[in-house]
Parts: structure tokens; sequence; C-alpha cells
């Protein structure tokens, strides 16, 4: 029996060398975010810090047009308050694989290098997604995940301005 990879019912991708229903050599063009986000390549050191503030953000994916031109995380930055482009604290290696990577390679690389996130492009640099690899580090995030947690995001948002509204007409 070859190794395959287990596929939940929630969108993750783990990586389970026993049980499962898509082989172990699934490409990462299957399986990456397919509209993750990004900055511009002119963006500011000071934007690209606001970005990398949300939690759930770890790789900065900075483009011009369609083409990834630089990579950032939290550890890339210089300190706060420093001014100029981010593009020149950017770098691309070891931050990018191609659509045909199988995803188990992606996820050994990750795990070996310690990273969550890395871009996939093709042969001419242009962005096509990105692998994200779930805290557990047991599989990675899919389009349905990330859109889940934005609608939770939001809905719980929503229900705080409802609340902080009915508040003040209360007190009114």
């Amino acid at each position: 029996m070859s190794p395959r990879t287990r596929v939940s019912d929630v969108g993750e991708h783990a990586v389970d060398p026993c049980e499962g229903t898509v082989e172990t050599g699934t490409p990462v063009r299957e399986v990456m975010l397919r509209h993750p986000k990004t900055l511009s390549a002119r963006a500011s050191i000071t934007r690209a810090h606001a970005a990398l503030s949300n939690d759930h953000v770890h790789l900065v994916l900075l483009t011009e047009g369609s083409r990834l031109a630089g990579t950032l995380t939290r550890a890339d930055l210089p300190p706060p308050g420093t001014l100029g482009p981010a593009l020149d604290w950017s770098t691309l290696v070891g931050r990018t694989v191609s659509p045909g990577t199988p995803m188990t390679v992606v996820h050994d690389l990750m795990i070996s290098q310690g990273t969550r996130r890395v871009a996939v492009v093709d042969a001419d640099g242009s962005l096509l997604g990105l692998m994200c690899l779930k805290q557990r580090r047991t599989g990675f995030c899919s389009d349905a995940d990330v859109e889940a947690r934005s609608r939770s995001r939001d809905e719980v948002t929503s229900q705080r301005v409802r609340s902080s509204a009915d508040s003040r007409m209360g007190s009114e």
C-alpha cells in the first residue's frame, strides 16, 4: 500500500501515512489557498507591520501586478517607526514553491524550516497561491477554512457593534 494523505471533512489536508483518499503526491496547486491577501510591492514598512499585527498573518506577499516581488515575516522587518519601502527588507529565497511540488514535500520542508507559510509561484514568478500550515502543523488551511474564519470574525464584530449600540440606546 502506498502512503496516502487523509483529507478530513472540514477541508484540512493532513499528512497521515496510513489513511486517506488523496495520494501523498498531490501537487500543491490542488490544495493551496487560491486568493491570498497581498500588498503592493510599493507598500511601506509601516503597512507591512500593520499587516503582520494580525495573528493569522505569518507572511506578507508583496506583488507587482500578478508577479510576486518579495515576502516578509515579522523577523524580516526593522523596528516599528522605521520608514521606507517594505520591499527593501523582503526576500523570496526559501519562501516559494512551484505548483507541481507534492504537498508532502512542502509539508516536510515547512516543518524542517519552522515556517507555516510558503508562496506558490509559476516559472514566470506569478503568484498562484499560498500554502498555509495549520497551527498544529498536521495539515494545510483551505480556502473554505479561511472563509469560515472570516465569516465568524465578521459575525463577532457585528454582534459587538449591535451590543454597543444597544448599550448607548439604553443609557439615553
